[in-house]
């Protein structure tokens, strides 16, 4: 069986290569070798896949990360400052991940340029903390953003306005891979094009890409030969995510045989974030282990708060020297995640992704730090973006910070349902934001419209059935409240 196997793995790496080489050969030149590199390490990926069969894990080797491998902030904290902040400040860049479509909050175009706070996208909102960094320090931070070929063209449109800026932006683009038609495991391309039939032809491998497309792009010996020797890595929708300068003095301190190449930031679970990936010890190395990885018969212990409490922000600090050296002797064997998707037509398809912490157990001396919950302010939905949008955060230079006001350091937690999913609808139903520094718990669902100068204290809960609609009064205030039934209000 194993020899029928291995002959029909062959043929179908032959035919993916045959398939890839006739795809090449409707490019033209320039765009013939830029899909060459993606191709390659399509290929890779491809052969991994075929290989590996069943879950990535072995269930019984999963251990708790020793007691050192993951550092309480307030641990690296207490370390202080150095004096000289800026000649730290001078080896870092920070790196946003910018491959995502705003699709899921209703929007065309990149995700990073949804208006946030005040008018300013997350795009401008992180110009605006480096530029702020750079100058009270008088430091050189520069700006990569990791674009996708959904988002580059229009990000590279804005990036004109930020010409004057004391901020250097850098850009390069992740890799584009064909998706397979499941069945068959081939590209479902026709030709390298991207348009017409092809507009579902290809995907962008997800951020573990990160590695190989920076270093293709020749930008990572550039910053290297401009003296950096970290990346702070980041998505770009995870408003909480800015430079930390006591991790960074952790990092430029270690002495430089122990010097170490990766940090993950990790953050107490509760019960939102059980989807998110952990830190475990397996096979003596801190490793990433994400729920795409976990065999079904433990999904649910994966979940639970009591055995694994953590889970990465994506907040990743990365040495540049070892990515090179990782990179060049092509060492970084991520895990796969195979995303099944169902296309407009019906098709199924499949992507190969990667997932850029998955790269932790192949630096030497990686580390977690387990840092407080502001650090991880993702915004995925509308519920995310009304949370950002309120009084609750005040902005500074760029930065979102907890309102000194509100009593507690925890968010509430809110759900807004259908009619409030897109960015568009959901501005439409608020003439202001609602005051909610002394919320705990928002559910809305139906036809609902906050007034102006709207107060919500407590547990809120407003559900407009079908047909019915509620407009919740200008300046009114809803303390422990449940609102339901029809409630117009029109003008005389």
């Amino acid at each position: 069986m194993t020899e029928f196997q291995e002959k029909l793995r062959q043929q179908h790496e032959e035919s993916m290569h045959r398939e890839l080489q006739a795809l090449l050969a409707t490019a033209d030149k320039a765009e013939a070798e830029i899909s060459r590199k993606d191709f390659d390490g399509f290929k890779k990926l491809f052969h991994r896949f075929l290989q590996v069969k069943g879950p990535a894990v072995d269930w019984a080797k999963i251990n708790r990360p020793p007691e050192d491998s993951i550092q309480p902030y307030d641990r690296i904290k207490a370390k202080g400052l150095p004096d000289d902040i800026a000649a730290c400040l001078n080896k870092l860049a920070v790196v946003k991940l910018n491959g995502g479509l705003g699709t899921s909050m209703g929007c065309k175009g990149p995700k990073s340029l949804i208006s946030v706070r005040n008018e300013n996208t997350f795009l401008d909102l992180t110009v605006q903390q480096i530029e702020h960094l750079n100058k009270a320090f008088k430091a050189d931070v520069p700006l990569v953003l990791m674009n996708s070929f959904n988002t580059d063209e229009d990000t590279k449109k804005i990036l004109q306005k930020y010409k004057h800026h004391k901020v250097k932006i850098h850009t390069f683009n992740q890799s584009r891979y064909p998706r397979i038609n499941k069945e068959s495991l081939l590209p479902i391309a026709t030709n390298i094009g991207m348009g017409g039939d092809n507009a579902e032809a290809w995907y962008p491998p997800g951020h573990g890409d990160v590695y190989a497309s920076f270093h293709n792009s020749g930008l990572l010996d550039k910053l290297i030969a401009e003296g950096k020797e970290y990346i702070f890595v980041s998505n770009i929708d995870n408003l909480g995510a800015t430079v930390d300068l006591f991790i960074l003095n952790h990092l430029m301190s270690q002495p430089a045989d122990k010097r170490c190449e990766f940090i993950m930031e990790v953050t107490d679970k509760t019960r939102a974030d059980v989807k998110g990936g952990t830190l475990i010890q397996y096979e003596n190395h801190l490793r990433l282990l994400e729920i795409a990885q976990v065999p079904k018969a433990h999904v649910d212990e994966f979940k639970s708060v009591t055995k694994f409490k953590i889970f990465n922000t994506n907040n990743l600090w990365i040495s540049l020297p070892a990515m090179k050296r990782l990179q060049q002797k092509n060492s970084m064997d991520l895990e796969i995640i195979v995303n099944p998707k169902t296309l407009d037509g019906g098709l199924n398809v499949i992507q190969l992704e990667t997932a850029v912490g998955a790269a932790i157990k192949s630096f030497d001396n990686a580390l977690g730090v387990n840092v407080p919950r502001s650090r991880f302010l993702p915004v995925k939905t509308s519920s995310d973006l009304l949370l950002v949008m309120s009084n609750l955060y005040s902005l500074d230079a760029g930065s979102l910070t907890m309102s000194r006001m509100r009593e507690f350091p925890t968010t509430p937690h809110v759900k807004l349902g259908s009619s409030f999913t897109k960015v568009q609808q959901f501005l439409a139903r608020f003439e202001s934001i609602p005051d909610m520094l002394e919320l705990d718990h928002l559910t809305v669902s139906g036809d609902v419209t906050f007034g102006k100068n709207v107060s919500l204290k407590g547990t809120v809960i407003i559900i407009a059935n079908h047909g019915d609609r509620i407009d919740i009064p200008a300046g009114a205030m809803l303390e422990n409240k449940i609102v339901s039934g029809n409630l117009r209000i029109l003008d005389h």
